[in-house]
């Protein structure tokens, strides 16, 4: 018979590393929420339209999307990210701007897995629309930052960039392309870097790295508005000394980003695949999605590789048991069901074992659960109405009354 594993490219998340990604997810949801965000559950596909609108010339949408026909003839594409979507729930349900949102939640991409890249991956990420105000660029950046802090990653560089806008930008890839045409360029883009010389920036070979050592920077040829905003950017960062690096390289990996861009690279990873996250502003997005004109910012962060990061530095790891109580029950199962079933009623945490196991085994299942107490009921506490109640970590043990055990849990607890 098959023995069926998981697919290439994904994995199984199991107890005690799945407590971390919940712990990751609540200490995310707090820093964001702090600032206003409220959680948005959009589906995990979508029109295929939705992704090809936003990234026509990206590997994303060109190599990597999982797409395909349903059943009705419509063509489905799997999310490869959330920020179209998100801004499609916005087009779509017209909220109030500012608009603010934060999600969570698997995406698909159909690439080379390695450490820290799976075909299904999982982001957390935020959102924000309706103003092109540069302080919300700032919180967006803060915000990100605030989220490696909190996980007490130290090893982490943000990059920072302004990709300008469709006043300026057009000159500055014509100039590109004019250097790039003399240049020698790897085999993926010595033919095709005139309808998207940006990405010739991104590659990581290097052919590509050594041609465009010398390349034209954006940051030279930014129109004013975009230079005055990208110096309100820097300046605010600097005010909440959130220290950057300038990366005239970086211009992510979709189209739709315009003026302020970044990265967080975890250098402990020491790989070329060592972003965790990053983001950026893209003031044309409801536009192409067929909403009116609305200014919007976000990023996202990877759970894979932020955590893949904590294990580098050896922070945030997987959290202890946080059992309160295992029921060591040889009467036949039925006092540990009662008994179970009132203290997690009255909110402490418990867990007993089943099919009629000696004490010893069950003592056994106790000392792995990493439980802090043990109730015991043999047939004498059952006779006598008591429960023998063992501290698994120091050894102590004592009789107490049935009526009254859950109470005198809690007191232990506390």
């Amino acid at each position: 018979m098959t023995e069926f594993r998981a697919p290439v490219g994904t994995r199984d998340v199991l107890p005690p590393e799945s407590a971390r990604w919940e712990r990751l997810v609540a200490l995310f949801a707090g820093v964001v929420e702090r600032a206003g965000y409220g959680l948005v559950l959009s589906p995990m596909f979508e029109d295929v339209g939705v992704f090809e609108r936003v990234g026509e010339g990206t590997d994303v949408v060109r190599k990597e999307m999982y797409d395909f026909e349903d059943k009705g003839g419509r063509r489905i594409a799997l999310r490869p990210e959330s920020t179209a979507s998100v801004v499609r729930a916005y087009v779509q349900h017209r909220p109030t701007p500012p608009f603010k949102a934060w999600y969570a939640g698997p995406h698909f991409r159909y690439e080379r897995p390695q450490a820290g890249r799976f075909r299904q991956h999982h982001q957390l990420g935020v959102e924000a629309l309706g103003t092109d105000d540069a302080d919300l660029d700032v919180e967006i950046v803060a915000l990100a930052w605030s989220v490696c802090a909190g996980l007490g990653l130290t090893q982490v560089t943000l990059l920072l960039n302004s990709l300008g806008d469709d006043v300026c930008r057009p000159a500055y890839l014509d100039a590109l392309r004019a250097f790039l045409g003399a240049a020698t360029l790897c085999d993926e883009h010595a033919g095709g870097y005139e309808k998207n010389p940006l990405r010739v920036l991104d590659c990581k070979r290097d052919a590509c790295r050594a041609a465009t050592a010398g390349a034209p920077r954006l940051l030279d040829h930014l129109c004013e508005p975009c230079a005055d905003h990208f110096a309100r950017v820097r300046a605010g960062l600097d005010g909440l000394g959130v220290a950057y690096t300038i990366a005239p390289r970086l211009v992510r990996g979709l189209d739709y980003y315009t003026r302020t861009t970044f990265e967080l690279a975890a250098d402990a990873l020491g790989s070329a695949q060592n972003a965790v996250g990053g983001g950026g502003r893209y003031d044309k997005l409801a536009e192409a999605l067929g909403g009116p004109a609305t200014p919007g910012i976000g990023f996202g962060m990877g759970v894979e590789r932020l955590l893949l990061a904590c294990d580098a530095e050896g922070v945030f790891p997987a959290p202890a048991s946080a059992l309160d109580v295992w029921v060591v029950d040889t009467t036949g199962g039925a006092p540990a069901l009662a008994l179970t079933h009132e203290l997690r009623a009255a909110g402490i945490s418990a867990d007993r074992s089943f099919d009629g196991r000696s004490m010893k085994s069950q003592f056994k299942s106790a000392d792995r659960s990493g439980a802090r107490l043990a109730l015991v009921v043999g047939d004498n506490e059952l006779a006598a109405s008591t429960v023998t109640l063992r501290d698994l970590r120091g050894g102590e043990q004592e009789t107490v009354d049935r009526a009254g055990v859950v109470e005198h849990v809690r007191k232990r607890l506390r």
